[in-house]
């Protein structure tokens, strides 16, 4: 009977672990607070603020008058009724142009030459000068209004000269391009939410991060699992053990942060903008679908890598690192013109931000996609867990102390 129960004992150690690792860490406020308010709920909420803001005021400044401030407005008064007529207001000339708008005492700055009406009768060009800084985001609706205004004019004015001396409009525009954006409503949104990928796997890394700390630098130096196992246990269970503790940790953030998603994202005007947002149910099923992989991937990882540290600092240190990664696919889809291949599904992280950004732009995931990013993504979390097993069992490796 006692080598049945010790039998008993040995095969349940894993889920032993699991459960005391749960318990104890759902007692843990650091643990809590990082896993399930600070990422999943607090980063969903103060996204979308920002996004609402931004989106607020650009339109804003899109609908109200704006004030442009405009020197020599007394050499074009008709270019001036024009501007006004489209909404610009023209504010006293100041004396540096270049200085006021580096300055941000004015968002764009008009400037109309002493020999622009000389010129102007004499049917020869003229030029306006318009001073605004390209860096400033939030100038970029402002500069781009009065540009439009006043090429709109010199074009009208351009087609009455033509027409004044019994020629076509058309010809001085002998070539005209029609546009036709392919874009939908939908597809339109990843301009706003390039980086909800990277927010994604980063609610997982925080979601298991400190609990996979715990469990290997800070069992270390508490010396915890000593009083939990009298008898010997491999230590390939007490790792399934807290492995699974951590995927749950990491799951938990995550679903908290798709419900999360899919609760704010109604407060998004993003149809102010010409964009459809969908990030309900379905698009919830297919990103976790997507990540349930990289759980366990990001789970060995986090684990193998605090492993190596002799304190609890010293892990917060190597994890913390480890949490740059991430950030390498989402920086490359972001900045770099990257045509999406087949075999990319298959690489960790990118395959997953590929297939997000795919369902964010309603195209959907198919079904040789979605089996090529789970199938790269489970392979690379194999190979991690088996390096991490090997450590584990590796003599230097003191679990138990």
């Amino acid at each position: 009977m006692n080598a049945v129960a010790t039998k008993t004992r040995r095969r349940s150690a894993a889920f032993t672990v699991f459960l005391k690792e749960v318990r104890e860490n759902l007692r843990d406020r650091r643990t809590l607070l990082s896993a399930f308010f600070t990422g999943p709920l607090l980063g969903p909420l103060l996204f979308v603020m920002l996004v609402n803001v931004q989106i607020n005021q650009q339109l804003d400044k899109a609908d109200k008058p704006l004030h442009v401030p405009v020197i020599g407005a007394q050499y074009a008064p008709h270019l001036v009724d024009a501007l006004e007529e489209g909404g610009i207001v023209p504010d006293a000339p100041v004396a540096d142009p270049g200085t006021a708008v580096r300055k941000q005492d004015a968002d764009v700055v008009l400037r109309i030459g002493a020999g622009y009406g000389k010129a102007w009768r004499q049917g020869e060009p003229v030029q306006v000068e318009m001073f605004y800084d390209s860096s400033r985001q939030d100038t970029s609706s402002a500069v781009e209004r009065v540009q439009k205004l006043v090429e709109a004019y010199a074009r009208q004015q351009g087609a009455m000269r033509l027409v004044a001396r019994g020629l076509s409009p058309g010809t001085a525009w002998p070539v005209q391009v029609a546009k036709r954006d392919q874009a939908t409503p939908q597809s339109r949104a990843v301009l706003l939410f390039a980086m909800l990928p990277y927010f994604f796997v980063i609610t997982l890394f925080m979601g298991g991060m400190y609990l996979a700390i715990d469990l290997t630098a800070g069992e270390r130096e508490r010396q915890s699992l000593e009083p939990l196992f009298a008898n010997p246990v491999a230590r390939w269970k007490i790792l399934f053990g807290k492995l699974a503790a951590i995927c749950l940790f990491s799951l938990a953030s995550l679903a908290i942060t798709l419900l999360a998603f899919a609760v704010v994202g109604h407060l998004i005007p993003a149809e102010k903008l010409g964009m459809e947002l969908d990030l309900g149910w379905r698009f919830a099923g297919i990103v976790l679908l997507l990540m349930l992989p990289l759980v366990l991937l990001l789970a060995s990882l986090q684990t193998l890598v605090a492993a190596f540290a002799k304190s609890y600092r010293e892990a917060q240190t190597y994890v913390s690192l480890l949490m740059m990664v991430p950030l390498i696919p989402s920086a490359l889809l972001a900045f770099l013109p990257i045509k999406a291949q087949a075999w990319m599904y298959a690489v960790p992280l990118l395959g997953q931000n590929l297939g997000i950004m795919r369902q964010l732009r309603g195209d959907g995931v198919g079904a040789a996609q979605l089996g090529l990013c789970l199938a790269g993504t489970l392979a690379a979390a194999a190979v991690a867990i088996g390096i991490t097993v090997q450590m584990y069992r590796s003599e230097r490796l003191a679990i138990s102390g």
